[in-house]
Formats: C-alpha cells, structure tokens, sequence
C-alpha cells in the first residue's frame, strides 16, 4: 500500500514538473494541484512548505544531490530528490515520513535509487550541513551568481548576504484595514509601527473578514507609493497598470470613495479579478479600462487626471520573499527589457497630466536602472519637470519588501 500521504509528494514533484515548463507561477501551482488532489488544509500547507522551500534553496538541494549521487538525473527524478532533501535537511520533517513517503513519490524504475541517496543524506546530514561554510554563498543561499554579483556591485556583500537570507525566510502576512466599510469589532493583528492601518497578522487567515471587504492583505510596502501621490477628495486619480487592485484599493481609501478614480491594466483577462477585489472592498465605482501604456493614451485622457500612479512592470526583486521563483526566471538581459518598458509607459502617461498635477513612479524592484537612474533619465529628458521626492524600502534596511517610489511635477508647480 502506498504511505498515507505520499499525494503531497506527488503533487510537489508535479508542481515542480509544470514550473519547469514554464506553464505557471509558484503561488497558482499551490492553488491549482492541491485542488486537483483535494488536499486537507493540513496538507495544502505541507505542499506549499516544499514546494516554496525546494524553490527557495534549489541550488544548494542540487549541489547536495550531486555531493550524494555521482552520474546524470532525468528531471523528475532530480525533482523527487529535491523534494525529499528539502524535507531532511531545510524543513527538518522526521526522517521517516520525507524518506518512505517521498520514495513513493517516484516511478517504480528510480525508487530504489531514490531510497539509497535519501538514506545517505540522513546518515550524512552533519557533514553536509558542516560543509556549508566552504561553499560560494550564492551556492548556500541558492541565487543565482549574476544576481549575487549584481547586488554585491550595488550593496555591498553584507547587505547582499543579508539580502538573500531575506528572500529565503516563510513571508509573514500583513493586512490594512479597510476604512470604505465599517471597521470590525476585533481585529486579528498588532498594528505595524509607521504604517497607519496596517497590521501583522496572527493566527490563521481571517477568512471571513477578508471575504466582507473589512480587511485586505496587504504589505506595508505598497503604501509608500500612494502616501506620495496623496490623493485629495474630489480630485481625478489615474492607476495605470492597476490588477489586481492593492493599490487602487489605498487610492479610494484616500479619496473616501472610487468615483473619482480610473483603473487601466494592459490585460483584459485581468480586469475581472480587479472588479471583483475592488466591488469586495466597497470601491466598486472604480472606472475599469483597458489599456497598453506602451501606446499612446486616448486624446480623451489628455491633461484629465490631477494624480497618476504608475505602478510599473519591474524585476519584481524586491518581493523574491513572496515570489520564490522570480530568481530562476529573471536573466541579467530582462532588466534593460523592462527599463525601455517602463519608459515607454512613463513617456505615454505624461501628456494625461494636469496642469500643476503629479505623477508617482513605482516598482517592487531594488536595481538602481529600473528607479532612481529610470527618473533621472526621465526628467533629463524632460526639463519642464521636476522630482518633488523619493521613497525607498530595502529589505536587508527595512524588514519590509523592496519597493520604490518617486513623486515628479510640472516644474511651474
């Protein structure tokens, strides 16, 4: 008979299969087969923890694979070992259960080999974990060198190990409440130091609460951009690249409402996702459209918003804590790719800009190209403009995500 939950193994090891294709992100491969198995919450949450940790220490799992077995590995082979060394040795699950259970795990042709290379690791589990103060950090910590070397270029190598210890720790979940809809009557955090309305939460997922729009998970990071951009009652407020809504969701807050506020996403398939995020949390009158801001906007649109937001496609460096695949996907030539997009987006939003209104510039990114350099290319291109300020958040600084934002005018403003 197989073990009792070898499911959960099974459904990491095909996870881990359909991410390799490129079929999908991390977060909806969870959602996705532990549905498909009809996974327990119990089990739901063992999935997530090795899936997110294999992806998380990926590196060091192979070069631990290539220190306990000599020869090539088809990939789903390599996938099963994954999964079960991340149980032994980062998870530290008995050894029973990450052995037997993951054994079954694979095809009955690579069980046997399997079985011998996680016995191993549990015999040789203080050697290999003495070890790992000889190998290449970007080894220990599983990033990749271009990446490593980036940031130690940018940070410094200290700031750069803290950085990728950062990105390897469970993320913790914070929440805002939300002030369109009447507050609950308890709340299920502690409220975050300089970060009004935001809590940490505690326990489980307050289900209901999310549900009624009360409350929206959210990071304390994502405030930094709208707190600049400082949207007033009654003003005209454009968020561009808007799905699925955080964002658009602190706007009408500050607006006391959404009527005001126009929500464009170059995705149509995104926009239901944002309707509903925004109807939940009581910003329903949000005026939805689709747009590609790397096109020219509407001559409707010209000169017609007081406040943009342009919340860009970035690096998504900032958020590798939460986004645990983004180090494998993203390549060194991706961000001057994504810097010319962001000012192909900047240049398009520009001219739907009142006369004395403001433009915020955002990203979840950490790289200098794609913030503070991507504004002052922008505004040496354009001398009629001016930076009013900046706000930066680092993970290894501030013990949030990464994020930045910049705040530029009309220089007559």
């Amino acid at each position: 008979m197989p073990a009792k939950n070898f499911h959960v193994r099974q459904a990491a090891v095909s996870a881990l299969h359909a991410w390799a294709q490129g079929h999908d992100y991390a977060e909806s491969l969870i959602e996705r087969h532990a549905q498909r198995r009809k996974l327990s919450s119990p089990d739901r949450g063992l999935l997530q923890a090795i899936l997110f940790g294999v992806l998380r220490h990926r590196r060091l799992l192979d070069h631990w694979i290539g220190d306990l077995r000599d020869g090539k590995l088809d990939p789903e082979t390599r996938d099963v070992l994954r999964v079960g060394l991340c149980q032994l040795l980062i998870l530290n699950l008995p050894d029973h259960a990450a052995v037997n259970e993951t054994v079954e795990a694979g095809k009955a042709n690579v069980r046997s080999l399997v079985n011998a290379v996680l016995r191993r690791a549990t015999t040789s589990r203080k050697r290999l974990l003495d070890q790992l103060p000889d190998l290449p950090l970007a080894v220990v910590h599983s990033h990749p060198d271009w990446l490593y070397n980036h940031w130690k270029a940018a940070f410094g190598k200290a700031n750069t190990l803290a950085l990728m210890e950062w990105n390897n720790r469970p993320a913790e979940t914070f929440f805002r409440v939300n002030p369109l809809v009447p507050p609950p009557a308890s709340l299920p955090g502690t409220p975050l130091a300089g970060a009004p309305g935001f809590f940490k939460l505690e326990g489980p997922l307050p289900t209901a609460l999310l549900a009624s729009g009360a409350l929206y998970i959210q990071d304390p990071a994502t405030r930094h951009a709208v707190e600049l951009l400082d949207p007033q009652p009654g003003e005209r407020i454009l968020d561009a690249c808007a799905a699925p809504g955080g964002k658009a969701f602190l706007i009408a807050a500050a607006l006391g409402s959404a009527k005001n506020l126009v929500c464009t996403d170059s995705n149509e398939k995104r926009l239901p996702r944002l309707q509903q995020n925004l109807a939940r949390l009581n910003a329903a009158d949000a005026t939805l459209a689709v747009h590609d801001w790397t096109q020219p906007a509407p001559t409707a649109w010209h000169g017609a918003f007081d406040g943009i937001l342009l919340d860009v496609p970035c690096s998504n460096t900032g958020v590798i804590r939460r986004r645990v695949d983004v180090r494998w996907r993203l390549q060194a030539p991706d961000i001057a790719k994504l810097v010319h997009t962001q000012r192909q987006i900047l240049t398009n939003a520009l001219p739907c800009l009142k006369p004395g209104g403001r433009l915020v510039y955002s990203t979840c990114a950490l790289e200098p190209a794609e913030n503070l350099c991507q504004i002052e290319a922008f505004l040496a291109a354009h001398p009629d403009l001016t930076l009013h300020s900046t706000r930066e958040a680092l993970p290894f600084r501030d013990a949030t995500d990464g994020a930045f934002a910049a705040r530029i005018g009309w220089l007559a403003e």
